[in-house]
């Protein structure tokens, strides 16, 4: 008898992911909060097993960003493969550059780094918040988090007035702000100085040096050994008079690594013949570098740690035909086409709102550069399941060619042999610091990858 798979309610599912979202504003708060849904959903360490059975479920992190959790099938990794889910959690901001403090004007700023891609002039005069852990010498930890908490300050990067900006007007869009600008403005007190005058009155860092050290014990060499990030300050927000969307910092990607984690928690009652498992990984939005980008090896490494656990002697060809034998959503969205923008749409083939979950065969630039393009058998496979379970899906491309292009992390999965269909959700303000998603196709994604990892 077919198994009748149970969803949660949309507007259940909603508000579990406006919550998350609202949590999980960087990878390391990503990392902690889709932790402590595991745990409490009984996933452990995968350290603290000696042997796995089917059923086990299991998680191994990495430095506090990158995460795999799975459920054991009654078939080995090595004889079966694995499924997976995988998206990422991080998302274009601004960085604290390594000496973040400095002084202009008798203010003091925030020094800023972008990271991944974004149009500057979106994060002009919005309230932003602080969050990030500081290291000390003796690798203690101080985690920070300012600007989204009640009755925090926030801070803003300020933009000239109108009446003043008309040569400002003349530059391009790219130009009229620079990058090593996009500073937020942190401290304009002034401690009594030596001297007459402005100069005496003029703000320093010192009065903020002092305020770090009596709040949050640091010192500014501190600072040095500190991963802190500049995000926009707010919670999510329902969009419209039918609150049919969402507005949030962060949906690429967490609307779609959310829907991986929600849809293994569910599942994991359920005990199948694969191992099912869902992955969240950082770096994306830089090219997957790094040791917990998805160009590392940790993906491997945590498949060599099911299978060290599964057989009896496991050797290096064990993990490689395992992953030859796996297949994979990438979680990634897509964008959704904006009437205000046709001339972009690669017409036919554009995801659109409340259509439901979007599938592309291939993404990469106008010549298919960076792309992994799915082969048809994995295509039909995911047409099958979707068609089964009558979850809502339509095939997009990402907008027309010439026009620019994206990638994902589905061609370093796919250089595994592994078969990859990019599956996620359409949006609209993609890379922006409020990027809007519809309840609708986030619910679906949800339901594409439950129905996934029970088929």
């Amino acid at each position: 008898m077919k198994e009748k798979i149970k969803y949660l309610p949309i507007g259940t599912y909603a508000e579990r992911y406006m919550k998350y979202l609202g949590v999980a504003k960087t990878a390391r708060r990503s990392y902690a909060e889709s932790k402590r849904i595991l745990e409490k959903a009984g996933f452990r360490e995968i350290s603290s097993f000696k042997t796995l059975k089917p059923g086990d479920r299991v998680y191994r992190g990495c430095e506090d960003r990158t995460i795999l959790a799975a459920v054991i099938g009654r078939k080995s990794v090595a004889e079966a493969g694995i499924k997976v889910v995988g998206g990422h959690t991080d998302a274009p901001r601004l960085d604290l550059k390594p000496r973040p403090l400095y002084e202009k004007g008798g203010c003091v700023f925030f020094d800023c780094h972008i990271y991944g891609g974004i149009k500057k002039y979106q994060w002009l005069v919005l309230p932003l918040a602080l969050y990030g852990t500081v290291v000390r010498k003796d690798g203690s930890k101080v985690d920070i988090s300012v600007g989204d908490n009640e009755g925090d300050p926030v801070f803003m990067i300020t933009d000239i007035l109108p009446h003043l900006g008309k040569d400002q007007a003349k530059k391009t869009r790219d130009e009229f702000f620079e990058a090593e600008d996009l500073d937020p403005v942190c401290w304009t007190t002034y401690a009594e100085k030596e001297g007459k005058g402005e100069e005496a009155r003029s703000a320093d860092r010192k009065g903020l040096v002092n305020f770090l050290k009596k709040k949050y014990k640091i010192t500014e060499e501190d600072l040095l050994s500190a991963e802190l990030e500049i995000v926009p300050a707010g919670m999510p927000r329902e969009v419209g008079f039918d609150r049919a969307l969402i507005t949030g910092y962060g949906h690429d990607d967490r609307v779609c690594s959310f829907a991986a984690l929600e849809a293994l928690v569910e599942s994991a009652d359920s005990i199948r013949d694969v191992t099912t498992s869902m992955l969240m990984c950082d770096k994306e939005e830089v090219g997957s570098m790094g040791s917990t980008g998805m160009q590392s090896s940790f993906f491997e490494n945590t498949v060599a740690e099911i299978i060290e656990r599964q057989e009896k002697q496991p050797r290096d060809i064990h993990v490689r035909r395992a992953l030859e034998k796996s297949t994979m959503l990438s979680a990634d969205v897509t964008a959704a086409a904006d009437p205000h923008f046709p001339s972009v749409d690669s017409t036919g083939n554009e995801a659109r709102l409340h259509k439901g979950v979007a599938a592309s065969k291939y993404t990469g630039s106008t010549s298919k550069g960076g792309a992994s393009d799915c082969c048809p058998e994995f295509v039909a496979e995911i047409r099958r399941i979707m068609e089964k379970e009558g979850v809502a899906w339509q095939m997009a491309e990402l907008g027309r060619q010439e026009k620019g292009g994206g990638g994902t992390i589905s061609q370093y999965m796919a250089r595994f042999g592994m078969k990859v269909l990019d599956m996620g959700t359409p949006m609209w303000n993609m890379h922006a610091p409020w990027e809007i998603v519809s309840k609708f196709d986030a619910w679906s994604t949800y339901r594409a990858y439950l129905a996934y990892f029970r088929d």
